[in-house]
């Protein structure tokens, strides 16, 4: 591979002039992390015990933000060093307290930063809705050439009213923003939207944000995929409990619709099998994500894509590969200059050990085995700890 500046010019090995000989590795297009929350970055273990209800989980989420205070910034610097320690080079984040302008620009990756809103009570949205004018005039100021991009996410259904997502989504279209929503998480959230009760509703209601309004009787995920679907781009984050109906209208709206797939997040909750297979046979559009350190162990997309390959064995090794890199690209809509290795495109690499055993198909010696990230690039410098 030849790189000159920041951009790859040639993807054949054809030496000339300085060479570098990086050993027996997989030089891979560098990971896209699809879905984060880099703020729990200082969680040693997820949080909790494996299999716990996500609203249980949920209290414990609340207590760890209040006993962070200041020392979100920290755990975010935290979360970006770990990321492309392990070769990730494009992040959606989901943006809350500790992100300044300044680490916004300074960030080491590629980053569009999905500022969180929350408002389940109606009288809270005119509020809310300012709120976000504030992150949309924040973007503007964002300046190339390392521009950090932002999105709108209205956090979820059980803390989103109907109202203030209509608001948030047509605020998108208005300024061309992309947005993310947790969605279709949990039993627990669809038994709340299907019928106003269960353990979510005894949540909400401890919290003292309950609003009967927020909840029609009868309502699905599919009423919040059409109101999603009327952004420029949006992510559906989880998705682990779609039905056909749903998944096909993501099918329909692949061009601006992914649904995120955080595949040991969904393995810590003991959810049901995730419809990824069923997605991709429809043609949905699906990223990787590897969520936050408080649902589990680590930040590392390859981690993601080795758990994957292991618990789906049916899609080809190829395609998941594809999952953790030009499908999150296209995600985050960074495909034009990363994603996959093209001359033209960003020198954004992962590069990565590999067995000194051969295979027939070389996807196997890196999801086969459990050997590291060896080195980062990003636009053709490397970066290890956030320094390039």
């Amino acid at each position: 591979m030849t790189v000159q500046g920041e951009r790859i010019v040639d993807v054949a090995a054809r030496p000339s002039g300085q060479c570098l000989d990086l050993g027996n590795v997989a030089i891979l297009p560098g990971f896209v992390n699809a879905h984060t929350h880099l703020e729990f970055s200082d969680c040693a273990a997820p949080l909790g015990v494996a299999g716990m209800p996500l609203p249980a989980w949920l209290r414990m989420v609340i207590a760890a933000r209040r006993d962070a205070g200041e020392n979100a910034a920290v755990a975010i610097a935290r979360g970006l060093d770990e990321s492309v320690r392990t070769g990730t080079t494009a992040i959606g984040e989901i943006a809350t307290g500790g992100w300044t302008d300044q680490s916004l620009a300074e960030a080491p990756v590629d980053l569009l930063a999905y500022f969180e809103l929350r408002g389940l009570l109606a009288e809270r949205v005119p509020e809310r809705l300012a709120e976000a004018e504030r992150v949309a005039s924040r973007a503007r100021r964002a300046r190339p050439p390392h521009a950090w991009r932002a999105g709108l996410s209205p956090h979820a259904p059980y803390s989103v009213h109907p109202e203030l997502l209509v608001g948030l989504v047509r605020m998108a279209h208005a300024h061309d923003l992309p947005v993310a929503m947790h969605l279709a998480e949990s039993r627990e959230e669809i038994e709340l939207l299907a019928t106003g009760s269960g353990p979510f509703r005894t949540f909400l209601e401890e919290l003292g944000v309950w609003d009967a309004t927020a909840f029609a009787h009868g309502t699905r995920p599919l009423e919040y995929l059409q109101v999603l679907g009327a952004a420029p781009r949006a992510l559906v984050v989880h998705g682990n409990y779609l039905s056909d109906e749903e998944l096909e209208y993501l099918a329909i709206h692949a061009e601006r619709m992914t649904t995120v797939y955080c595949p040991r997040t969904h393995a810590y909750f003991g959810h049901a099998r995730h419809p990824l297979p069923r997605l991709l046979a429809l043609g949905a559009s699906v990223a990787l994500g590897t969520d936050s350190r408080a649902s589990n162990p680590d930040l590392g997309v390859l981690a993601e894509m080795r758990h994957v390959a292991r618990r789906f064995p049916e899609i080809a090794p190829a395609d998941v590969l594809r999952l953790g890199t030009l499908a999150g690209a296209q995600a985050l809509a960074c495909d034009a200059d990363t994603g996959s290795l093209q001359p033209g495109k960003l020198a954004n690499l992962a590069i990565v050990e590999l067995p000194s055993h051969e295979a027939a198909d070389p996807h196997e010696l890196v999801f086969d085995a459990e050997l590291p990230v060896v080195a980062t690039y990003c636009r053709g410098k490397p970066i290890t700890d956030g320094n390039s």
